[in-house]
């Protein structure tokens, strides 16, 4: 079986849901902007005619390996922050719809050696681009005690963040933190047993942000859609993390990331978007059975305005 065709490298999340909230043109444009395993844009495909057309992005090689042979699909190794600039290559200056789930796959958290989770020891990596130097070691090692309590205070919200980065200052100081059961070993005693996972998540969720500049990307995509998505066409956003999906719930709601609401004459809010999702959709309990890796996962859905409208 071709890697393309096999979902165990991820599960797609929330699969159905995402196709009906996308509306899919036949002979329309799409962009799945985090391809992982290929689950989405499979199904997407399958869902277009032969003058369709389905561009997706990931920056992780090894997710390329995933590629599927397609005359209508093309797979672009690159960040989806740079979703407008790629596109323009191509020649696509508006699509009907835009996909992101913002979530990593399974295939990165299974692969011990890229230090994705706490659960096995290797290399305190977390990179999902392996071309890029700059590591999660480079993180714990180097940066200020300072910076690191804004890092785990933001990113991964933990009340004790200033602790938590006194204790990896110290530890550094005694011995070079350089794979995660070391890192998982410093800080462990910051926490109750019982919790000692979730602690231990939010510290490696907050590392990967910081690696991957995740949340500068996410802001740059978001800030994108607007000027590449057809009126009538649809922004679908899979997120994970608080912080993530604020942003998405923000633009989609409000027009902006920040929240910044903006009133006509008649007190309507000045927004490019129509939410379809006032409420986020959240996985059913079929599939939490079949995929627990997306208990935490929020969809939210929205349409690009007339500006007439």
């Amino acid at each position: 079986m071709n890697r393309s065709e096999n979902n165990t490298y991820h599960i797609p999340v929330l699969l159905n849901e995402c196709l009906e909230g996308l509306n899919i043109n036949p002979d329309g444009i799409y962009v799945d902007l985090t391809f992982g395993g290929g689950g989405h844009s499979r199904a997407i495909l399958e869902r277009l005619s032969d003058k369709g057309q389905l561009f997706a992005f990931d920056k992780d090689k090894d997710a390329i390996k995933n590629a599927i042979d397609d005359d209508r699909f093309f797979l672009i190794n690159d960040d989806y922050s740079n979703m407008a600039k790629q596109l323009r290559l191509y020649r696509i200056t508006q699509v009907d719809g835009i996909l992101a789930d913002l979530g990593i796959s399974s295939h990165q958290i299974d692969d011990i050696e890229r230090g994705f989770s706490f659960r096995g020891d290797a290399p305190l990596d977390l990179r999902m681009d392996t071309d890029r130097v700059f590591t999660a070691a480079d993180v714990v090692n180097t940066y200020s005690e300072e910076e690191l309590k804004k890092l785990f205070f933001a990113y991964a919200e933990l009340p004790n963040a200033k602790q938590v980065a006194s204790t990896i200052c110290k530890k550094r100081n005694e011995q070079y933190i350089g794979t995660t059961n070391e890192l998982c070993e410093a800080i462990k005693g910051l926490t109750k047993p019982n919790v000692s996972n979730k602690f231990f998540a939010r510290v490696f969720q907050a590392l990967r942000i910081e690696v991957n500049h995740e949340i500068e990307s996410l802001e740059q995509m978001l800030n994108s859609v607007e000027g590449i998505l057809k009126v009538g066409g649809r922004l679908v956003v899979i997120s994970y993390e608080s912080l993530e999906d604020r942003r998405v719930k923000h633009l989609m709601r409000q027009g902006n990331i920040e929240g910044k609401v903006e009133k006509d004459f008649y007190g309507n809010i000045l927004s490019p978007y129509k939410e379809i999702t006032r409420k986020p959709i959240t996985p059913s309990e079929e599939e939490l059975k079949e995929n627990t890796r997306s208990r935490s996962a929020k969809l939210r859905i929205a349409e690009k305005k007339d500006k007439q409208d």
